[in-house]
């Protein structure tokens, strides 16, 4: 096991490198010289080759072969790859702020926002799932299906929409816009919750009925036990595979925030904060979010496989 946790954490550097590859290929390869969005639209030919000069977009973008063998990884991409494995994100093109620190000022208010939204979507929707697994074929049943498909069916912008609408404009329940107390995370998580909880209870109720069906379920109906018995003590305890599988790989994006509600409510996360990064072009803050993204990927596809030898002693890691 120990081989195999080695190997899976030294595919955190091609994984790594290859996301990193594709993001500055579109942003500095296709998006073409920062140092033109850096100096504005009014800057002078000898500013902006002076700010290339100063960041190094002068340079080749991925070996420098005109200083080969010596200075052969002078150029843009190794030293961006240098800068992020040393945890050195640079300056913010657009905020003139240390990369690191808008990382660290942004990343409890995306947690405070994901984490209970995460929660709570994950009892809820696991619950009604187990509840239409219970009442299969019967009205409970197929009203959750129905209820889930509507939920799914209607775009998260239209429950934002309809909610700052009526919820906060209108009936003044919640607050619209900022981040200055727990009263201001209720309606985007209450919003994230009703999004997102539709499309988890299909995926949870199939999950369990694939379980209903399974031989261990005639056997223990066979030897007397009760529904609820089997239902709790049996298919989802064999159904925490698949469970698990959802759960830890989507552990990485509430790092990450939410990109609509947090630019929709105001809240100062890793989310908006890569919404405007996007819009102004600063890549200093997209790598950065890019190269560690890539970790918490990787390292959460480590803990599922490891996560699955508890789940089932059956499995093992090889």
């Amino acid at each position: 096991m120990s081989a195999y946790i080695i190997r899976r954490l030294l595919s955190v550097i091609p994984i790594t490198i290859g996301v990193l590859l594709i993001t500055f290929f579109l942003f500095r390869v296709i998006g073409g010289n920062p140092a033109y969005r850096i100096a504005g639209k009014n800057a002078t030919p000898e500013r902006i080759a002076q700010i290339s000069k100063e960041r190094g977009y002068d340079k080749p973008y991925f070996l420098n072969l005109q200083n080969f063998p010596r200075e052969v990884f002078d150029a843009q991409f190794p030293r961006l790859l240098s800068s992020l494995v040393r945890f050195d994100f640079g300056i913010s093109a657009s905020t003139k702020q240390p990369v690191s620190r808008m990382l660290r000022e942004g990343f409890l208010p995306s947690l405070c926002l994901t984490v209970p939204l995460f929660v709570i979507d994950l009892v809820l929707a696991v619950a009604l799932a187990l509840l239409a697994a219970y009442y299969r074929d019967t009205w409970i049943d197929r009203c959750l299906v129905v209820l889930s498909v509507l939920g799914m069916s209607i775009s998260s912008l239209v429950y934002i929409m309809v909610a700052q609408y009526w919820l906060a404009s209108e009936w003044r329940l919640f607050p619209v816009w900022g981040f200055e107390g727990p009263q201001y995370l209720v309606l985007p998580v209450l919003i994230g919750v009703v999004a997102g909880v539709g499309g988890s209870v299909r995926f949870y109720r199939t999950i369990m009925l694939d379980e209903m069906y399974q031989e261990y379920v005639r056997t223990a109906r066979a030897k007397g036990l009760g529904g609820r018995t089997i239902l709790f003590r049996h298919v989802l305890r064999n159904a925490l595979i698949p469970i698990m599988t959802n759960v830890i790989v989507a552990i990485p994006f509430l790092y990450t925030g939410s990109l609509l509600l947090e630019n929709f409510f105001g809240i100062p996360g890793l989310g908006r904060m890569t919404v405007i990064a996007v819009f102004n072009g600063d890549e200093e803050v997209l790598f950065a979010t890019t190269f560690i993204g890539a970790i918490l990927f990787v390292l959460a596809n480590l803990a599922t496989d490891i996560a699955y030898t508890w789940a089932d002693p059956r499995i093992r890691l090889r």
